[in-house]
């Protein structure tokens, strides 16, 4: 298994506990639509919230949240609306809101990770 695999499923379950830490309810993990994944989908009190993790495991190569393009967020909302459609509640809609947030996490070696939660990103 390669290293950034590592970093990037420690960074998710980083994530996943903040964002539990936070209220968050988790919905699903790495959810599979056509031409992508959804790293988490949470509910956030009435809001269906798709996150994007990235994490880093030093500042080397910048802020984990700079790896988010205008590409990557065009997929996620794509994305989102896929998972909208298998999971949205018919004519009753389930989710008053929708959003994309991104959890930027930095690992460290020593002391507790950087965690960062940007709501609403698109």
């Amino acid at each position: 298994m390669a290293a950034k695999d590592d970093v990037g499923r420690r960074g998710e379950q980083v994530a996943a506990q903040a964002l539990m830490d936070e209220g968050y309810e988790l919905l699903a993990r790495n959810w599979r639509g056509h031409g992508g994944e959804l790293d988490l989908v949470a509910l956030d009190g009435t809001t269906l919230v798709a996150v994007e993790v990235k994490t880093r495991s030093s500042a080397r190569f910048g802020h984990p949240a700079e790896a988010v393009t205008p590409a990557k967020l065009a997929r996620l909302r794509r994305l989102t609306g896929q998972w909208l459609a298998e999971h949205g509640g018919g004519t009753r809609p389930r989710y008053r809101d929708v959003r994309i947030d991104v959890v930027a996490v930095t690992l460290r070696s020593t002391g507790p990770d950087r965690v960062e939660l940007l709501q609403g990103v698109c």
